[in-house]
C-alpha cells in the first residue's frame, strides 16, 4: 500500500486551511528523556481533546506529533459539525442491543457541545458558524430524514427542523434537492484553526507538544515508554491517536481499518450577492448519498466543496477535475469561478463504520476509525478517555465493547473489497434505491 509520508513534514500540506492558519509556529522536536502522566501520540482532534481534558484536571501531558499539529484529517476535512456516528443509533440498537444503543444515544450529541465549550473557554478564532443541513436528493432520502428526526428526538435531540421542497430553496440555492433536515446544533468552522487553538489551550494548561517527533515504537510495561528518533517519553498512560497516520506503529491496530482519501476544493472569494444566492443562511450542507458531497462558505466567503473517496490513501492526480463536476452539478452558475485551492486528506474507515476505542494492557489506550464522522466524535473521545483514565470508565467501555473486525482477506484485500462496496452504494445513490 502506498502511504502518505508524515515524518519530518515541516509544513502542512497545501490547502486553504494551511494558507489561512492563525498560527504557523513550529513546535520543537523531542530530544532526550521526558516523563509525563500521559503521553499522547497524534496531535489531531482526538489527541488535543484528550490532552486538554487531562491537562485541565492537573495531569502532566506530553503530545508527540509525527509531523505538524493537525497534519492529518483534523486539519484538512470539510469543517462540519455533524452529530451522531457514521452508523446511526437505530443501527447500533439493532446490532448490539437496546442498552448499548441507549448509552451511545446519550453520547451522540455531546461532541458538538464539547467543541463549542472549548472554543468559548479559550476564545479560539475558527470562524464558527451555526446550523447544518442534511439535503435529500430524492424522495426516499427525504423519508429517511423524517425517520432520522424521529430517531434523534427519541434520544433527546430537539434542535431539528424538516425542510420540504418549498423550504429547502430558502437555505440552498440549487434545484438539486427535494428537501432536507436542518440541525440547528450543527455548524461549521475552520478545522485547522480549531486544532491549533486547542493546542494553544493545552499549552496554557501546562501541556507540552512536540512536532516532527514520530513515535517509532512503544515499550509496554508498568510505565510504558514511547520512543522517537531522538528521544523517549516515559508515562503512566499512553493514548495512541494517530488514526490513518500510524505508519506501522501498531500493525494489529492498523489491520482493523483502512485509510481513505477525500477531496476538497476552495474557490476564490465570492461576491456577497453570490454567497447569498448559494447559501442564504450561511449553513453547511451535506447530501444523503453514500458517497456524499458536502459544502459550506468559509469565513472569507469562499465555497469549500468536498466529496469523492479514494481507497488505500492514493492521491488523485487532479482533485479539482474530480470535484468541479460535483460542484457544478449543484451550482451551475459557478462555471467560470476560479478554484484557488485543491487538496486531499485521509480518514480511517472501519468495517462496521463505528469508531474503535480500546486498551492494550491496562495503560495503553487507543481511539480511531471515525469513518467520516470524526469532528464531533473525536471531541467526545477526549472526554470519555480522560474520564476512563481517572477511574470513570463506563462510557469508554461501551465503545470498547463494540466488535472490532479486521477487513476480510487482510491488508491485500482491503482496498478492492471496500472499493467494490463503494461502487455498489454509489449505484444505489444514482438509482435512488
Amino acid at each position: 500500500m502506498v502511504r502518505e509520508q508524515t515524518v519530518l513534514a515541516t509544513s502542512h500540506p497545501h490547502s486553504y486551511y494551511a494558507a489561512s492558519a492563525n498560527d504557523k509556529r513550529v513546535r520543537p522536536t523531542l530530544q532526550g528523556h521526558v516523563k509525563a502522566d500521559i503521553c499522547i501520540v497524534g496531535a489531531g482532534f482526538t489527541g488535543m481533546s484528550t490532552a486538554l481534558h487531562m491537562a485541565e484536571n492537573g495531569y502532566k501531558v506530553v503530545v508527540l506529533e509525527g509531523s505538524r499539529i493537525g497534519f492529518g484529517a483534523s486539519g484538512r476535512n470539510g469543517g462540519q459539525i455533524v452529530n451522531s456516528y457514521s452508523r446511526d443509533i437505530d443501527f447500533i440498537e439493532h446490532h448490539y442491543g437496546q442498552k448499548v444503543g441507549a448509552e451511545m444515544g446519550k453520547m451522540a450529541f455531546e461532541g458538538g457541545r464539547i467543541l463549542r465549550r472549548i472554543v468559548k473557554d479559550y476564545d479560539i478564532q475558527c470562524d464558527l458558524k451555526e446550523g447544518g443541513i442534511f439535503a435529500a436528493c430524492n424522495r426516499k432520502q427525504f423519508e429517511e430524514l423524517v425517520e432520522k428526526k424521529k430517531l434523534w428526538e427519541a434520544h433527546g435531540h430537539e434542535q431539528l427542523e424538516l425542510l420540504d421542497e418549498n423550504a429547502i430553496p430558502q437555505y440552498v440555492g440549487t434545484e438539486r434537492y427535494v428537501g432536507g433536515l436542518i440541525d440547528h446544533s450543527g455548524g461549521h468552522f475552520h478545522p485547522l484553526n480549531l486544532v491549533l487553538g486547542e493546542a494553544d489551550a493545552v499549552e496554557s494548561q501546562g501541556g507540552t507538544i512536540y512536532e516532527n517527533s514520530a513515535a517509532l515504537r512503544i515499550h509496554q510495561g508498568d510505565k510504558p515508554i514511547v520512543h522517537t528518533e531522538e528521544g523517549d517519553v516515559e508515562a503512566d498512560y499512553v493514548l495512541v491517536a494517530g488514526n490513518a497516520y500510524l505508519n506501522g506503529l501498531l500493525p494489529k491496530l492498523e489491520s482493523k481499518a483502512i485509510p481513505c482519501g477525500t477531496q476538497v476544493i476552495a474557490t476564490e472569494p465570492l461576491p456577497e450577492s453570490v454567497q447569498q444566492r448559494l447559501l442564504p443562511k450561511d449553513n453547511c450542507v451535506e447530501d444523503c448519498n453514500y458517497l456524499l458531497d458536502y459544502f459550506r462558505l468559509s469565513g472569507d466567503g469562499r465555497l469549500i466543496y468536498g466529496g469523492g473517496v479514494t481507497y488505500g490513501a492514493r492521491e488523485p492526480a487532479q482533485v479539482e477535475a474530480l470535484i468541479m463536476p460535483k460542484m457544478l452539478k449543484t451550482f451551475p452558475e459557478l462555471k467560470d469561478t476560479k478554484v484557488d485551492f485543491a487538496w486531499t486528506g485521509n480518514f480511517l474507515l472501519t468495517l462496521s463504520r463505528l469508531p474503535q476505542f480500546g486498551r492494550i494492557g491496562n495503560n495503553i489506550y487507543y481511539a480511531q476509525g471515525y469513518s467520516g464522522h470524526g469532528l464531533t466524535c473525536t471531541h467526545l473521545a477526549g472526554k470519555v478517555i480522560s474520564d476512563a483514565i481517572q477511574g470513570q470508565s463506563e462510557r469508554f467501555d461501551i465503545f470498547a465493547g463494540l466488535p472490532q473486525h479486521s477487513f476480510p482477506g487482510g491488508r491485500a484485500m482491503q482496498i478492492p473489497l471496500t472499493a467494490m462496496g463503494a461502487w455498489y452504494y454509489n449505484l444505489r445513490d444514482k438509482l435512488g434505491i
